[in-house]
């Protein structure tokens, strides 16, 4: 599903976040920024042991923020790992919408043209994916319509087919309302 917002690209797509040739792919990071399992489990897998390195180095960054990376052997020039909410931590909107938030900055401040989101906080953090798409989507279209810099292309990409049906519903009744 592809959006024109005014001079900005919004796409939902399935698939794996790791094969898109984007300026940069957006990690579910842990304050830690770890790379585990799920979405930052495929980042280090396929992206080899520098992005980890690069992270190791940054240390960590609390949960509602994000730091930018390089992207090893991914297709992606950078990762910007943004810490979205544990579920039943408390203020867990506010703290997913600033994580987004965080990310297109990153993106802005770096010049990048195109970013790939994941459904963040949505797997081993328990987030609902129809309120992380809630979120996540009015935080970008808030962006779209807003000051964007050089950002032209924002995806989401989404695992299964599950996900990808939520966030397309979701998509059509904000863009409607």
């Amino acid at each position: 599903m592809r959006v024109q917002i005014e001079d900005l690209t919004l796409e939902l797509i399935q698939g794996d976040i790791t094969d898109l040739e984007v300026d940069a792919i957006v990690n579910a990071a842990n304050q830690f920024l770890i790379l585990g399992s799920g979405v930052a489990g495929a980042i280090r897998a396929k992206g080899g042991p520098s992005i980890q390195a690069e992270c190791d180095r940054i240390g960590g960054t609390p949960v509602g923020t994000a730091v930018i990376t390089g992207a090893g052997n991914l297709k992606a020039r950078h990762v910007i790992h943004a810490v979205g909410p544990h579920m039943g931590e408390g203020d867990e909107e506010r703290k997913l919408a600033s994580a987004v938030r965080s990310s297109l900055a990153l993106a802005v401040g770096h010049g990048l043209r195109s970013i790939a989101f994941p459904a963040i906080s949505t797997g081993a953090f328990g987030y609902p994916m129809d309120a992380c798409a809630r979120v996540m989507l009015r935080v970008i279209l808030d962006f779209a319509t807003g000051e964007h810099g050089s950002v032209e292309k924002v995806i989401v990409c989404l695992y299964d087919e599950r996900a990808y049906s939520i966030f397309a519903d979701e998509l059509t009744r904000q863009l409607s309302a």
